[in-house]
């Protein structure tokens, strides 16, 4: 379309009943009309109402006459098969972006109907609410002007429980023909870390692959570490060239925080020319994902993989530079950066809250621990251990604590084993290493002697009512305490931004839980130009939510900075 039709078209964005009579309206007063449905049929969910009539015509028979009355008129232009990507305004003006989607029968289709016969692929029907299964070739029939043959391809379960949306058919698909190359590329499309999310996602795609409607679902996770390390061993042979970031914008974007969050806003940025540098508070990029998970789990090398195909769009990275009351905000957007994206993670540990928690030496928050350790430092810590909390950093901790050499850990936990938010295979292995584990359990009071922890007193719980988080709250059991002797004292109940950098007059909407208060479509702080996400908005989560999140920061800052 060109500039003049552009000043006067009119988009009507759904095919549906009320999408064909608004663009009848509007063309008939005298306005072009873009019509821009998504699947590749008109008439929308009507078809599904067979048995109504309008007036005194039978539905299809309405739906068709419509249908042929849009096609007809000179003045609308009809996208089947379009989707909307993007609406931007100003300046008076409405900019739509679409995406035209590929066309997988072409014209030179006959409607044999050979292909309806034969077709392995059997998804859930969409059309008759998911009740049987049809073939991946779909007959469209009355739902489309003179019926038409069609692979329609409604989004998979597994992409929509992704929180980054990965195209994971299509990758699978793609691994399962031999073409490893071009699947990494897909993963990539969605995911900076393919490396490391295929060795610590706790993969919610899993949970509902239709294929465990049969035995078990499809390894989805172990088919991204594969082909993750494909890629890498590729990369250290020089067969592998990472894309080239568009033409330099020459304009200059600040990342404060090298995690998940951050180091994602980066990639994108830096693939749309935007020259970006991440400013990283500890003497390693990664963030959590190296200071806050063990080794074990995720080898450095394959971290460090991902993070260096960042470095290699041209990502600055400043290491052992945090923002401080000397070094603000403020101060960044004077070095003539127009945007500033705030990931700085979520590293302040919550107090227990119990008594003598602040009297005796042998205690270590979690965070404070694994960073420890993670940064080269293997001190044994005590002999007798005990880990607080129940998620994967005091599963983390407990683990940790073993390969340091403690002679015997504890974790305790309020809830029980089906409560625990760790990772279940976590729980399992920890189990299996030797960590002994006391659920229903829950400290009441620290024991020390000459300033020293020597235990604590905890006591036994049961489980009442649901609470805010959907499980059942633990109610303390009267007259049931007992000891625990420990030495060293891990709390894991969960963490917050630290905070203590911002001054006084920092401007910033903080919540009550010490983080930021954003817009959470666009993740927008309320100070122009500067955006925030990952922990130090959500508070603890996982690498996946925050690439996800950073994701819709990168794009929010990409418009801010092209309007």
């Amino acid at each position: 379309m060109n500039k003049t039709d552009q000043k006067r078209l009119v988009i009507v964005i759904g095919g549906g009943i009320a999408g064909l009579q608004a663009a009848l309206e509007v063309a008939s007063s005298g306005s072009d009309v873009a019509l821009v449905e998504e699947s590749p049929f008109l008439g929308g969910l009507f078809f599904k109402e067979e048995s109504l009539t309008v007036g005194n015509m039978p539905a299809l028979c309405f739906a068709s006459k419509l249908i042929n009355q849009v096609l007809s008129h000179p003045r609308i232009r009809v996208l089947t098969n379009t989707k909307v990507e993007r609406i931007r305004s100003g300046d008076g003006k409405v900019r739509i972006d679409v995406k035209i989607l590929p066309s997988r029968v072409n014209s030179e289709c006959t409607s044999c109907g050979e292909c309806l016969l034969v077709c392995p692929i059997k998804p859930y029907d969409s059309y008759n609410e998911g009740l049987m299964l049809r073939t991946a070739i779909d007959f469209a029939g009355p739902r489309s002007f003179g019926g038409t043959y069609n692979i329609e391809k409604e989004t998979p379960a597994c992409q929509e429980r992704c929180p980054a949306h990965i195209d994971i058919r299509r990758y699978v698909g793609l691994i399962a023909t031999g073409r490893y190359e071009e699947a990494i590329k897909v993963i990539r499309e969605r995911n900076p870390f393919p490396a490391v999310c295929g060795r610590i996602c706790p993969h919610p795609c899993e949970s509902v692959c239709n294929r465990g409607r049969q035995d078990e679902p499809v390894a989805i996770d172990a088919l991204k570490r594969f082909v993750s390390e494909y890629e890498i061993a590729m990369r250290k042979a020089g067969k592998f060239v990472p894309p080239k970031p568009k033409k330099d914008r020459k304009i200059k974007v600040a990342v404060v925080g090298a995690g998940p969050a951050g180091l994602t806003v980066a990639h994108d940025l830096a693939l749309e020319g935007f020259r970006v540098t991440v400013f990283e508070a500890a003497p390693v990029p990664g963030g959590m994902m190296h200071l806050g998970i063990p080794e074990y789990r995720l080898p450095r090398d394959i971290l460090m993989s991902d993070v260096e195909y960042i470095r290699d769009l041209g990502v600055e990275i400043k290491l052992n530079t945090p923002l401080t009351r000397e070094f603000t905000v403020d101060d960044i957007f004077k070095q003539g950066y127009k945007a500033v994206f705030l990931g700085i993670g979520a590293y302040k540990g919550l107090k227990l809250r119990v008594p003598g928690e602040d009297e005796y030496e042998g205690f270590l928050d979690c965070i404070e621990f694994l960073k420890r350790v993670n940064l080269g430092d293997k001190t044994k810590p005590g002999n007798k251990v005990i880990v607080i909390g129940g998620g994967n950093s005091a599963i983390d901790s407990a683990r940790t604590a073993l390969r340091l050499g403690c002679d015997e850990v504890t974790i305790l936990y309020r809830r029980s084993r089906k409560e625990m938010p760790a990772n279940p295979w976590e729980v399992e292995a920890a189990e299996h290493e030797g960590v002994k584990i006391h659920y229903l359990a829950a400290p009441v009071k620290i024991l020390g002697k000459n300033g020293r922890v020597t235990g604590m007193v905890c006591t036994k719980m049961r489980l009442g009512k649901l609470d805010a988080s959907g499980r059942r709250r633990p109610i303390p059991i009267e007259g049931s305490e007992f000891e625990v002797e420990a030495d060293l004292i891990i709390p894991a109940i969960s963490q917050q931004p630290d905070l203590s950098f911002l001054p006084e007059n920092h401007g910033f909407e903080i919540s009550r839980w010490n983080s930021f208060l954003v817009d959470e479509a666009t993740m927008a702080t309320n100070r122009e130009g500067v955006y925030a996400g990952g922990d130090a908005v959500t508070g603890p989560a996982t690498v996946i939510k925050a690439i996800q999140v950073g994701h819709v920061a990168a794009n929010s800052i990409r418009e801010y900075l092209s309007k």
